[in-house]
């Protein structure tokens, strides 16, 4: 029988805990803390986000009943959901979205061998923001509009694997545009955006930055056909053409030319115009790159399923940043797991086992490699899977 460390402590042993300490001492976040430090904090709020707990009274409760097996979870301090609560509320949240900026990098350094298409390894990211509906007499700082609180999940998606690069959290009355102003564009990346993010002067700020966008266009976008290239119908690309902006203020905020690919679905016979400024790509490349762009809604309908996100266990600014920090780290982690040990199960699947496999002795990559998937009929399977080879 396995006598080492228990799943969760393997998991967890993935994290560098010197890493976390810097992120610690940067806002202070164990000034004066004697029993209860942010290691604490944040191991007690990756087992609920590992375990589905409901609660802060679900929490307690769980991690009393194995107290003595508390130590080798890593956990030191006295566990008590009013305890919890009051880091949650008082410690800052930057410590958390700074760690998991860590974990970020680590996994999409894993990633980056991964395609998007067939031979094709530029970097590609999806840009889109998710909101989550919140109470406003509970969370009356996240004001949406007269009679509901929402905040905002702006990410940029990169596509290879499914990994977060950048993620902002606002209040619900956020413009999504105005997002592109803190990004760091990357040189020869393509970012592919949905028609919400069309700010002409934003996206000519890409084109200066020797990177590639990829956008639908909107049904009144005024524009002169400069030429027409000749396309194979057969395949769905009905023109490709090159123009140039001719509204009032658009062709001053985007002084180039752009390219439009018009495309018809073969199954739902719509039509779909795309704007870019790549002019090398095929316009098949081009309807492949944005219908990509559908990854980001699985990510965000995914984390909103498996991750607690939706129920908050504190009603402060502070401790709804805290949470889903935290959350985003979870969700990193296990990515960074599967890479590295070579899972061959979805997300989906990891988490369910995890879920209930913390308090054992086995080793992580046992846990999967003796899970018999051929009674599974993944042709039923209505999960959201993300980071399938």
């Amino acid at each position: 029988m396995h006598t080492g460390k228990m799943v969760f402590a393997q998991l967890i042993q993935v994290v560098s805990e010197y890493d976390f300490r810097k992120c610690v001492e940067r806002y202070g976040g164990d000034h004066r803390v004697r029993n209860f430090t942010c290691w604490d904090q944040f191991l007690c709020m990756a087992f609920a986000q590992l375990t589905y707990r409901e609660s802060l009274r679900d929490i307690e409760a769980c991690l009393r009943a194995k107290k003595k097996k508390l130590y080798h979870f890593g956990i030191r301090g006295n566990i008590s959901r009013s305890t919890i609560a009051d880091a949650n509320d008082k410690r800052d949240w930057r410590i958390y979205q700074d760690f998991a900026m860590i974990l970020i990098d680590q996994a999409r350094a894993l990633y980056a061998g991964d395609a998007i298409l067939k031979r094709f390894k530029r970097a590609v990211y999806a840009l889109d923001s998710t909101t989550i509906d919140l109470c406003l007499s509970l969370f009356p700082w996240a004001s949406f509009c007269s009679t509901k609180a929402a905040v905002k999940l702006h990410t940029l998606l990169d596509l290879r694997g499914s990994i977060p690069s950048v993620i902002v959290i606002s209040n619900g009355k956020t413009h999504d545009v105005s997002i592109l102003d803190d990004i760091t564009l990357e040189l020869g990346a393509i970012y592919i955006l949905d028609r919400g993010y069309i700010d002409f002067k934003r996206l000519y700020r890409i084109t200066q930055a020797s990177a590639f966008f990829v956008t639908r266009a909107k049904k009144n976008t005024q524009f002169r056909r400069r030429l027409s290239r000749q396309v194979d119908r057969t395949t769905g690309i009905i023109a490709d053409q090159t123009i140039f902006l001719s509204g009032v203020s658009s062709c001053t905020d985007y002084p180039e030319t752009l390219r439009r690919i018009v495309y018809r679905d073969p199954t739902t016979k719509k039509h779909f115009a795309f704007l870019t400024n790549n002019f090398t790509f095929s316009p098949m490349t081009i309807a492949k790159l944005y219908k990509s762009r559908w990854q980001i809604e699985l990510f965000f309908k995914w984390i909103k399923q498996h991750l607690r996100i939706k129920a908050f266990f504190g009603t402060s600014e502070n401790a709804v940043r805290t949470q889903i920090w935290i959350a985003v780290s979870v969700y990193v982690l296990v990515a960074i797991v599967k890479r590295r040990l070579k899972l061959d199960q979805s997300l989906h699947t990891i988490l369910q086992i995890l879920s209930v496999s913390t308090f054992e002795k086995t080793p992580i990559f046992q846990l999967f490699s003796d899970l018999d998937d051929s009674k599974s009929d993944p042709a039923n399977c209505n999960q959201l899977n993300l980071f399938e080879s």
